[in-house]
């Protein structure tokens, strides 16, 4: 073990799985997410904990968690994230209401609370979208998800505003990764793996803070 804590939320299925088992496989303490408290790892190095981010009581109990235990974090991958309305050309409310609340509300004040537990220079990365790119939507479906992608990207940028030199912040692009977040994504080009591994080869590198970076193409994203 190479005594480095890594948090990840949405832990227990696609990406955040993916990523949890290869960090824990390069000898990291990891501790992921889910909202039911259970993730399919066993592992020493691995504890899961319960986390609904729509939940504002949740964010505050897991939070007074890492608080009694003294925890400190050398990064923190908010990962978790859903998609109800990718693919649809409108928006719906309800769907609007869920995604919003998670991608954005549930990110920031869950954000906002951990950012006491990251040791200095630790690393802090939105896992985003190129679809809440603004120079590069060409598109008008999937209304509220892109949206709030967007709105991610900004808060990464503020929070890169604040913490300069303290800590390493970006956002990143993980590519069209086979998951459930939507039908569509079953045709995805890379397994939740393939996209894992890229994400840590980018996490673990000393990238430029601040940075929106799309991981398929290595390189920067346009905002």
């Amino acid at each position: 073990m190479n005594n480095q804590i890594v948090l990840i939320t949405g832990a227990s299925q696609g990406i955040g799985y993916a990523l949890a088992q290869l960090f824990l496989r390069n000898g990291f303490k990891v501790f992921g997410t889910s909202r039911s408290g259970k993730i399919g790892i066993s592992h020493p190095a691995f504890e899961a904990i319960a986390l609904d981010l729509t939940k504002m009581d949740s964010i505050k109990d897991f939070e007074q968690q890492f608080s009694n235990k003294g925890i400190v974090i050398d990064m923190l991958i908010n990962n978790a994230g859903i998609g109800p309305d990718l693919g649809y050309g409108f928006p719906e409310e309800s769907s609007f209401d869920q995604t919003f609340d998670v991608n954005v509300k549930g990110q920031v004040f869950f954000t906002e609370v951990m950012i006491k537990h990251l040791n200095k220079g630790a690393k802090l990365i939105n896992v985003s979208s190129k679809m809440g790119s603004i120079e590069e939507c060409h598109a008008s479906d999937s209304v509220a998800y892109r949206m709030s992608k967007t709105a991610l990207n900004m808060y990464t940028k503020i929070l890169a505003n604040r913490y300069t030199g303290l800590f390493q912040i970006a956002t990143l692009h993980p590519g069209w990764v086979r998951t459930n977040i939507s039908g569509d994504n079953t045709k995805g080009r890379y397994a939740p793996e393939e996209s894992a591994a890229m994400i840590y080869d980018f996490v673990c590198s000393n990238f430029k803070s601040s940075i929106f970076f799309n991981v398929e193409s290595n390189s920067a994203c346009d905002w």
